[in-house]
């Protein structure tokens, strides 16, 4: 009897996330696929380790905070365009994406100066 109610709760969970995101803007879907992707590309990169092991760590720790950081600056532009968003009303999408660019560039610098 509680693995029924169980499950049903579950179902009716999974159909209320599933409905809402079908309303989401495309745009947002775009970014949240990269987000999967860069989580996903860090999680590759630590399995490697853990199976070949880890020689030049410094290269290890570049690309998983590579992936790491991108994700969490893709996590925040994906805040600030959405519409929803009260916070962020009145700064332009323009504005989130060059910021986007512009903190990726500098992540990336300073992961390519950690490898030396």
């Amino acid at each position: 009897m509680a693995k029924s109610s169980a499950t049903k709760d579950a179902q009716a969970l999974l159909h209320s996330l599933r409905s809402a995101y079908a309303s989401t803007p495309t745009n947002l879907k775009i970014i949240d696929i990269y987000v999967l992707f860069a989580i996903f590309t860090a999680l590759i990169q630590v399995g490697y380790m853990a199976i070949v092991g880890s020689f030049p760590f410094n290269s290890f720790l570049s690309g998983v905070l590579s992936c790491v950081g991108t994700a969490v600056l893709a996590v925040c532009l994906r805040i600030q365009v959405n519409k929803e968003n009260k916070e962020f009303k009145d700064l332009p999408p323009e504005r989130a994406y060059a910021d986007f660019v512009l903190c990726n560039l500098v992540l990336h610098l300073v992961i390519m100066n950690f490898l030396g």
